[in-house]
C-alpha cells in the first residue's frame, strides 16, 4: 500500500498480544508507517522450545518475544535473513532439536548481558527493527483455566494450569487467572500504551494470548487512560481447544467478563464472519460495556487459490486501521 501522508496515520502504534496473531498485527502496524511500533508480548508460554528454557534457566519465555522481533526486522536482505534465522527450528532428536535459533540467542544474551531486555533490545539493532519488543511482565507467568465439561457431570469445573494444556484442552474454558495473580507490568510497557496514538489488542489465541493482558491490572488502567484510539481486532475464527465453538459475539463476552472496567473505541471485525444483520446487533450489544463500536471490513488472506485463507492479511489489516484512525 501507498505510504500515508503524515498527520493522516498514526506516529506511535503500541500492539498487545502474542503468537501468530501478533506477528500479523505487526506487519500491519509496518504497512501504516509509524514513527515507532511497540510490541507488548504476552509472557505465559510453557510449551515447545520456550517452555524448555524457562524451566531450565528461569527466564521469560522467549518465543513469543522472538515472534515479534522476527515481524519487526528490516525488508532488506540482511534483516529478512535475521527474520529467518531468528525463525529457524532445530531438526533431528538431540538435544538441541525443536528449539528456535532465536530462542537460544535470546537466551544466551540474557546470561551475558543480565536484562532480558537489554537482549530483546541488542537482537533488535541486529535486525534493523522496524520497533521495540517489551514483554507484558519482568517475569514469567503462569495461566490456569476453569474448565467445564472434564467430567460427566457439565456443571463441575475443573483448574488446568499451563498455556499448552488450556490451549488443547477438550472441554469448554469459562475463565482463566493468572500466576502470581495481578502481577505488576513492565514500567516500559505502560509507557509504550500511554504515548501511542492508536492502541490494538488481538487477534490471536483468545485465552492464553489476548486476555492475560487484561488481567494485568495496571495494563487495563493503561489502556483506559490512553488517549490513543484503542482498537480490538476480533479473531477470524474459533479454534480448535480453547475457544473451539465460540462466535464473534462470545470472544467480546470474555474481554467484559475478565475486565469490566475495560473500555475500547472499536472492535474490528472481518466482515465475512457474520453474515446476518441479527447477529450484528447481537455483537454491537455484546461490545456495549467497553463503549466500543463495531467496525467490519475485509480482513481475510487469501490462500492463493480463489478461497480464503484463517490469517489477517497485513495490507487489509492496515488499511482498516488507517481508515478507523482517519475516521473515513
Amino acid at each position: 500500500m501507498n505510504d500515508p501522508t503524515p498527520g493522516h496515520r498514526p506516529s506511535r502504534i503500541t500492539c498487545l498480544g502474542g503468537g501468530h496473531g501478533l506477528y500479523q498485527t505487526l506487519l500491519a502496524a509496518r504497512h501504516c508507517a509509524p514513527e515507532r511500533i511497540t510490541a507488548v508480548v504476552t509472557v505465559a508460554d510453557d510449551g515447545g522450545s520456550s517452555g524448555r528454557i524457562r524451566r531450565e534457566l528461569g527466564i521469560i519465555p522467549p518465543g513469543d518475544l522472538r515472534m515479534a522481533l522476527a515481524a519487526l526486522s528490516h525488508d532488506d536482505e540482511t534483516g529478512r535473513m535475521w527474520a529467518q534465522t531468528l525463525q529457524h527450528r532445530f531438526g533431528g532428536n538431540g538435544a538441541l532439536a525443536g528449539h528456535a535459533v532465536g530462542n537460544l540467542l535470546l537466551a544466551g544474551l540474557t546470561d551475558v548481558l543480565g536484562s532480558e531486555q537489554r537482549a530483546l533490545d541488542t537482537v533488535a539493532q541486529l535486525t534493523g527493527s522496524h520497533g521495540r519488543v517489551l514483554p507484558v511482565c519482568n517475569e514469567p507467568l503462569d495461566i490456569e483455566a476453569e474448565v467445564a465439561g472434564l467430567d460427566d457431570d457439565p456443571r463441575i469445573m475443573r483448574p488446568v494450569r499451563g498455556q499448552v494444556a488450556v490451549a488443547t484442552t477438550p472441554g469448554a474454558v469459562r475463565r482463566v487467572r493468572l500466576i502470581p495473580e495481578h502481577p505488576p507490568a513492565g514500567p516500559e510497557a505502560l509507557e509504550a500504551i500511554g504515548e501511542a496514538d492508536l492502541v490494538t489488542l488481538g487477534p490471536g489465541s483468545w485465552f492464553s494470548s489476548v486476555i492475560p493482558h487484561l488481567l494485568v491490572p495496571s495494563i487495563v488502567d493503561a489502556v483506559n487512560g490512553s488517549d490513543a484510539q484503542k482498537v480490538v481486532v476480533l479473531n477470524l475464527s474459533s479454534e480448535p481447544g480453547e475457544t473451539a465453538g465460540f462466535t464473534s459475539e462470545r470472544h467480546v463476552h470474555m474481554l467484559t467478563q475478565h475486565a469490566p472496567s475495560l473500555k475500547i473505541d472499536r472492535v474490528l471485525v472481518d466482515n465475512h464472519e457474520l453474515p446476518t444483520a441479527r447477529e450484528r446487533r447481537y455483537l454491537e450489544r455484546a461490545a456495549q460495556p467497553l463503549g466500543a463500536e463495531i467496525v467490519f471490513a475485509d480482513l481475510r488472506e487469501d490462500d492463493g487459490d480463489g478461497g480464503r485463507s484463517n490469517r489477517h492479511d497485513p495490507s487489509k489489516l492496515a488499511a482498516a486501521l488507517l481508515a478507523m484512525y482517519r475516521g473515513d
